[in-house]
C-alpha cells in the first residue's frame, strides 16, 4: 500500500524500492496517485482503490487497475472500455463482508457473474475484501465470519470463470494474526512502515527529526507561545524548533501533551504549537543551537504520540506535509 504519499514516506521513492525488490502489486487510493507513479517510472501493476468516473481516461492511459465495488461503477467502466475498443481490461472486485464501506454485497454474486459473462471489455484479476477488526482479539469471531463470507463468495465467483482469479483479504494486522488465511496475496499497509497492530517489534523505518533554532532563558511567571498558554512556574530554558502544525506536528501536542528527545533526554512541548515552529522546555538538558531533536523514531514511539492525542499512528504519518524534507537510506 503506497497511497497517501506512501503513508507520508514518499510514494515514488518507496515504490521504486518496492519495484526493485520485486513486489507484485502496488495500491493507491486515487488515479492521480497512480499516474504520478507511472510518470516516475513505475511499471508494475497498480491497483486504484477509489476510482471515480471522471478518472476513467487516466486509468486507461496509465494502465491502472480499478477496484470495482458497485454495479453502477462496473457498468460505467464497461461502457467506457467498449467505447475505446478495449478488451479484457483487469479489474479487482471488492466484496463487502462487514466493513460496510465499499463493495458488492454477498447476495449479489449471481448478478455480478451474469454481468461479467455478458461482455469482454473487462476481466476479473482479483477479488478481495477488508477486515474490520483483525487487530483486536475481541473481534476474532467476527473476523473469521468475514473470512468465511469472503471464501464462499470468492469460491462461487472463481468457479464461474476459467482463468485464475487472485484472492486477498489480509491487511497488516491480518497478516500478523491470521496467517492461515493468506489466500493468493496479502495487502501490507501500516506494517510496511514499521507499525505493528499486535505488539510485535517491527524495525522502525520512519523518523521525524529537526534541530534547535534558538535557546532562551525565560523567568518564572512568564508565558511561552500564542494565547499565553505556556505558563512557567520556574525559571526555565526553552528551545524553539522549526516544526509546526503546517508540517504535521498536531496542534493538540502542545502544552505538555507532546514530548521530544534531545541528547537522550525527554523534553515536553510548551505552549501552543505554532504553524511553523514549536517551543520545548529543555530545563536541565545540555543542549545547544543546532542539536538534533527527535519527534518520533527509534526512541520516541509514534504509537504513544498518537495515543496521547486520541488518534492512531496512520494519521500522524500521513499528516506529515510534503514541505518536510525526506531523506532516504539504503543498505
Amino acid at each position: 500500500m503506497v497511497k497517501a504519499n506512501a503513508y507520508g514516506s514518499g510514494s515514488s521513492e518507496v515504490s521504486i524500492a518496492l519495484q526493485r525488490n520485486k513486489c507484485d502489486f502496488l495500491a493507491v487510493a486515487v488515479a492521480d496517485e497512480g499516474a504520478e507513479l507511472r510518470n516516475e517510472g513505475i511499471t508494475m501493476p497498480i491497483l486504484v482503490m477509489n476510482p471515480e468516473k471522471h478518472s476513467f481516461s487516466l486509468l486507461f492511459e496509465h494502465h491502472l487497475e480499478p477496484e470495482i465495488y458497485s454495479f453502477e461503477l462496473l457498468e460505467s467502466f464497461i461502457e467506457e472500455a467498449e467505447r475505446q475498443g478495449i478488451t479484457d481490461y483487469p479489474i479487482h472486485i471488492k466484496v463487502d463482508t462487514g466493513m460496510h464501506r465499499l463493495g458488492f454485497m454477498p447476495d449479489e454474486v449471481d448478478k455480478l457473474i451474469t454481468l461479467i459473462k455478458s461482455q469482454n471489455s473487462v476481466k476479473i484479476r482479483s477479488i478481495f475484501s477488508h477486515l474490520v477488526g483483525a487487530d483486536n482479539p475481541q473481534f476474532d469471531d467476527f473476523t473469521r465470519q468475514q473470512i468465511s463470507v469472503f471464501k464462499a463468495y470468492s469460491d462461487k465467483l472463481s468457479d464461474a470463470f476459467d482463468h485464475k482469479i487472485l484472492r486477498h483479504i489480509l491487511n497488516s494486522p491480518g497478516i500478523e494474526r491470521f496467517p492461515e488465511y493468506q489466500f493468493d496475496m496479502v495487502r501490507l499497509g501500516i506494517g510496511h512502515y514499521g507499525m505493528s497492530a499486535n505488539g510485535h517489534k517491527l524495525r522502525n523505518v520512519c523518523s521525524l527529526k529537526t534541530t534547535i533554532l534558538q535557546i532562551k532563558n525565560v523567568p518564572a511567571d512568564e508565558t511561552v507561545g500564542y494565547s499565553r498558554k505556556g505558563k512557567l512556574t520556574r525559571n526555565s530554558q526553552t528551545a524553539t524548533i522549526p516544526v509546526g502544525y503546517a508540517d504535521g506536528l498536531n496542534r493538540k501536542l502542545g502544552n505538555g501533551i507532546g514530548k521530544v528527545m534531545i541528547n537522550g533526554k525527554i523534553a515536553p512541548i510548551i505552549g501552543n504549537v505554532c504553524m511553523d515552529c514549536a517551543m520545548i522546555d529543555i530545563t536541565g538538558i545540555d543542549a545547544k543551537v543546532g542539536d538534533s531533536v527527535e519527534i518520533f523514531g527509534d526512541n520516541m514511539s509514534i504509537e504513544k504520540m498518537a495515543e496521547s492525542i486520541g488518534t492512531i499512528s496512520y494519521e500522524i504519518l500521513t499528516g506529515i506535509s510534503k514541505r518536510v524534507k525526506r531523506i532516504y537510506y539504503q543498505e
